[in-house]
């Protein structure tokens, strides 16, 4: 049997929803699961070992941070990402061609909301069919970013599932511009793919569909890259201004796509996004959300978001949330993390970052069991 597969467990009556399980070299990923970002090769605020005592089954580490520091060479003398991090479980590393490309057209938090307007410039110095020439933010020397260094530094990194390098415009570009950049992007993920071939060391790689919000234009795209062989499928690039007009694109691209092979929306993570997406048959999720929201005094319950540093907490002798079986919960009050925020103790983003992604695990755990129950 290969080392990477996804198996299908079921399909709901009610709708696309679907449970499965990706199989591979460090474990199973059960889906639909939520990924958690590790930019740098770590959560935010935690170590790895909590990771894998929280339960999370997919981390999600990027190819262009660590490529500028510490560099993938020295990643790849000490064994790889897992054994560079002390990390067991599966991996999922970008090609940097999102960082790379919201360089040049606006930061990554406009670009996930369609935002992105700037014209080229800053760190990006020349756009070419060969790849992206750009300064390190680091210390200003000169890289180039291929197709073919992006899947060299991730088999430097060798996670589990690696993207093929592909080029982020921007939400606000004109109609033939969006064309001429999805036939590079293909170009481009088809030089990925023959470079990744080369060399597959049991890892997987997944395509990146683009076309922007044109229904037209993601349909050839899914055209395209499914006559490829790709281990699965992501959906980049901007999918519109709001939840409605990204739930239309899903709901148009889904079914374009192979059902024997796994599906990952890039870049989205939020729980209402997520509450519309499963039921359209998505299987995997990164976002900084969780983490990002936890190191700002959000925690994340089944009433909603509960903002820590209000007053309202400071003498609450409770748990963050009853019944949640984290370690923050287990052994800490509202009333001492809300002290550790007010305090500014790093702790306090520590704790709050754990019941976070325990909340997303167990989450994602019991849209399983719906699932499987046909209620979803």
């Amino acid at each position: 049997m290969k080392s990477f597969h996804f198996e299908l467990i079921h399909r709901s009556k009610r709708s696309r929803a679907r449970v499965g399980r990706i199989h591979t070299p460090h474990g199973i990923i059960d889906t639909p699961n939520f990924v958690a970002v590790g930019t740098n090769g770590t959560v935010k605020a935690l170590d790895n070992s909590m990771l894998h005592d929280i339960g999370l089954q997919l981390m999600f580490c990027n190819t262009y941070h660590l490529l500028l520091q510490p560099g993938t060479e020295t990643v790849r003398q000490a064994g790889g990402l897992h054994q560079f991090i002390h990390r067991k479980l599966p991996i999922i590393t970008d090609s940097g061609g999102f960082q790379v490309f919201s360089l040049a057209y606006g930061g990554v938090a406009d670009e996930l909301k369609s935002r992105g307007t700037k014209k080229q410039g800053g760190c990006v110095l020349k756009i070419t069919e060969e790849g992206v020439l750009f300064r390190s933010y680091r210390d200003g020397s000169k890289v180039l970013l291929t197709p073919e260094s992006s899947i060299k530094a991730q088999k430097d990194l060798g996670a589990d599932i690696i993207i093929p390098f592909d080029e982020l415009p921007p939400y606000h570009i004109a109609p033939e511009a969006l064309k001429k950049s999805l036939a590079r992007t293909h170009r481009w993920e088809q030089r990925s793919l023959e470079a990744h071939l080369k060399n597959p060391q049991q890892q997987a790689m997944y395509a990146v569909i683009h076309g922007g919000v044109d229904p037209e234009l993601r349909q050839a795209s899914c055209s395209f890259l499914t006559g490829l062989p790709f281990d699965g499928f992501a959906i980049g690039g901007s999918m519109g201004k709001t939840k409605d007009e990204m739930h239309t694109l899903l709901s148009h691209t889904l079914p374009l796509l192979p059902q024997e092979k796994p599906n990952h929306l890039l870049g989205i993570g939020d729980l209402p996004s997520i509450d519309r997406s499963i039921p359209l048959g998505i299987d995997t999720f990164d976002s900084s959300y969780p983490t990002r929201a936890a190191r700002h005094g959000i925690l994340l319950t089944s009433q909603g978001g509960l903002n820590i540093t209000k007053s309202e907490y400071a003498k609450n002798f409770s748990p963050i949330e009853k019944d949640c079986g984290c370690p923050a919960c287990a052994k800490f009050t509202l009333a001492y993390i809300h002290h550790l925020f007010k305090a500014r103790e790093l702790t306090s983003m520590s704790l709050a970052t754990i019941h976070n992604l325990y909340f997303m695990v167990q989450l994602m755990q019991k849209y399983r069991e719906d699932i499987m129950e046909d209620k979803v």
